[in-house]
């Protein structure tokens, strides 16, 4: 089915089979020891995974090969090699200067004399002390099994603090349907971790009526554990990997979850008629509450998508009704029908590039494009006048800027407040010299000021009837004379080191008679 896409970048999950193995370190100086216990380990599987034999013949090896990696689950340590404590000397460097607290250890010894039983279980921070001479094939056996799942147990722990401490960091972030991937991820992650199973999976979701425009009834991936991680990326999509195609498409034809083998897959169909999915493939059998778990998870993801979607559908709502306003007064006023996108997306690279925060930036762009929303206030004679305005008519035209305040500061809307207050101060000086206030330097608003070199330089950039556009090089130019005078002396020069940029924005919607040279 066509509607199964996804992002691109990820490799098909591998069979649980092949998962890798644990990794056993061996540090004994006698090479018999290795080569019995791993003869005696042969066949050993764990959780569907085998072992994998690392061995070091001493101390001063075994801290080299310690250094270089992170991924041994179990140490077994004999106590006299090098000296008679080497074995002693090489448990603390795992504890104290590694600080690896995951790794278990257990001490095997051939002279337990050198090292007594109880000294070195409350001296030394081990799991296990073994007699060789008592390490039969079983006993050897019910060490690894104990040894590896306290390993287990710990690096689930780890990895769910982990979790955690994204899901924490994203909470904060979660405001549009991108940022709750992110957090989604987290907690499904944190889910797998916190139930004690090892799992990989991911949350999908086709929305459908008044959501169309944003999924176009695909199926999007809105969460996922690490080894799905590339499926959130949208910018590419492919087909699933065939078995978690057929799994989801099972589930979408029968309107139902269902669960086999060693996978989960869980439906989800929200009242307003979209669809979500839950994919989980476990190393072990779950049970009925685990499922229910999961289930509840899925659904309050596909719910949260939803409510978000909506959200993101009124604000490009509201854009779009800004800048058909703005639109509509430039118009009017015989100006270049793409004057308001420009001005809103110059603010917004001057904004950005002061350092203001994010939803700042975005405020503004979507504010700028309501600066001369006042001129609907000018008497037509003086907008289509195809001349330089005398100083009756100039002074008539510059009642707009408190129009446009008058029209939009009874909102109690922080956008429609800001612009408000772009409408009142665009055409303030830094020098002092504007109006309708005389405001001067940084008493001018900084959207104001923001605003008011956006919507300057666009004027010039543009054909007017009593002259022609100019061009890039003479624009800048203009900008960097009235730096200090007309202009916000630093945003000049943000501006000014934005060239590339500008260039980029006039091809995206060039004026009628553009000159860039």
């Amino acid at each position: 089915m066509s509607d199964l896409l996804f992002a691109d970048e990820l490799p098909e999950p591998e069979p649980t089979s092949t998962r890798p193995p644990w990794t056993v370190l061996i540090v004994d100086d006698d090479p018999t020891v290795h080569q019995v216990t791993e003869l005696a380990l042969v066949g050993f599987e764990f959780a569907g995974r085998g072992l994998n034999f690392v061995n070091a013949y001493g101390g001063a090896e075994a801290r080299t090969l310690l250094a270089q990696r992170d991924d041994i689950a179990l140490v077994l340590l004999d106590v006299v090699m090098e000296t008679e404590h080497a074995g002693l000397d090489l448990a603390r460097y795992i504890r104290e200067e590694l600080r690896n607290q995951r790794m278990r250890i257990v001490l095997r010894t051939g002279q337990p004399g050198q090292a007594p039983e109880e000294q070195v279980i409350k001296n030394y921070d081990i799991n296990d002390y073994k007699e060789k001479t008592e390490l039969t094939k079983r006993k050897l056996t019910t060490v690894f099994y104990a040894a590896l799942r306290a390993y287990r147990d710990l690096m689930i722990i780890e990895q769910s603090r982990q979790a955690l401490r994204r899901s924490i960091d994203a909470i904060t972030r979660v405001y549009d349907s991108h940022n709750l991937r992110q957090f989604a991820s987290s907690v499904l992650e944190q889910v797998a971790h916190l139930l004690g199973y090892e799992a990989h999976g991911l949350c999908a979701s086709r929305v459908s009526a008044y959501a169309a425009s944003h999924a176009q009834g695909r199926l999007k991936v809105l969460a996922a554990t690490t080894q799905y991680q590339g499926l959130l990326d949208d910018s590419e999509v492919q087909e699933l990997p065939p078995k978690v195609h057929a799994a989801l498409q099972r589930a979408l034809d029968q309107c139902t979850g269902f669960f086999e083998d060693l996978r989960y897959v869980g439906y989800y169909r929200t009242s307003a008629g979209n669809e979500s999915l839950l994919y989980m493939e476990f190393t072990d059998l779950i049970d009925a509450e685990v499922r229910e778990l999961l289930e509840i998870f899925c659904a309050n993801v596909a719910i949260t998508y939803e409510s978000l979607l909506m959200r993101e559908e009124i604000e490009e709502t509201q854009r779009s009704t800004v800048y058909i306003v703005g639109e509509a007064v430039q118009h009017r006023a015989k100006e270049s029908g793409f004057h308001v996108q420009r001005v809103s997306e110059i603010a917004a690279l001057l904004g950005q590039a002061l350092g203001l925060p994010d939803a700042e930036v975005e405020q503004l762009r979507q504010a700028a494009p309501l600066h001369d929303v006042g001129k609907v206030g000018v008497s037509d004679s003086i907008l289509d006048k195809p001349a330089v305005l005398d100083a009756q008519e100039r002074q008539h035209m510059q009642l707009h800027a408190q129009i446009g305040y008058e029209l939009l500061r009874h909102s109690g809307r922080s956008l429609l407040q800001l612009a408000a207050t772009i409408a009142h101060e665009h055409h303030e000086r830094w020098d002092g010299q504007g109006y309708p206030r005389g405001l001067a330097g940084e008493q001018i608003h900084v959207a104001g000021r923001i605003v008011a070199l956006a919507d300057a330089f666009d004027a010039l950039m543009g054909h007017r009837p009593w002259r022609s556009a100019w061009a890039l090089p003479q624009v800048l130019e203009h900008v960097r004379t009235q730096a200090g005078q007309q202009f916000d002396p630093q945003l000049c020069e943000l501006l000014l080191q934005s060239q590339p940029q500008l260039e980029a924005l006039y091809q995206r919607w060039p004026d009628p008679q553009p000159r860039l040279h």
